[in-house]
């Protein structure tokens, strides 16, 4: 059995919401870890760290992921997206972000960074969802503070949806 030296340290080079960053790792540090702690992308939440709740979902290459479930080391070379890569960058709030507000979509906010993270993923792909395809998404997030009605209003408003 090969023994992995905790000391070692391994530089990762990634695209962080568009811009070219760097920083040093060990071999087995969390994405949502290395985000918050290493790149100050303290918007990625960390809650179950079982890849469970949600809360820690980032976009991957534009593609969806637990941030919880993937090695930071796994991200080299890629382009990752966090919840501060939505808003403009006067601080303007996009479609998504402001129809969250208008609906009251959020209490605590725990949560709401990776269900705007997997919405941007999802309405990319699919802008006019229906009723039954936003709560599909969104299944895959707990929300222990709004009941989700106001989420599902939200993403309705952002999309036209009705």
């Amino acid at each position: 059995m090969r023994r992995v030296n905790r000391d070692q340290r391994t530089r990762i080079n990634l695209t962080l919401n568009g811009r070219a960053v760097s920083a040093d790792t060990e071999p087995r540090m969390l994405l949502s870890d290395f985000l918050r702690h290493a790149l100050g992308a303290t918007g990625t939440h960390v809650g179950c760290e079982h890849g469970v709740c949600g809360c820690c979902t980032v976009l991957i290459d534009g593609t969806a992921g637990r941030s919880c479930l993937t090695l930071a080391v796994q991200v080299e070379g890629r382009a990752v997206r966090t919840v501060e890569s939505l808003a403009s960058a006067d601080g303007k709030l996009n479609a998504l972000q402001q129809a969250f507000q208008n609906n009251h979509a959020l209490q605590c906010g725990f949560c709401t960074p990776g269900i705007l993270m997997s919405f941007t993923d999802y309405l990319a792909k699919n802008p006019k969802p229906s009723e039954a395809e936003i709560c599909e998404v969104l299944s895959g997030h707990l929300c222990r503070c709004t009941g989700y009605a106001g989420i599902v209003a939200a993403i309705k408003e952002a999309t036209g949806s009705k």
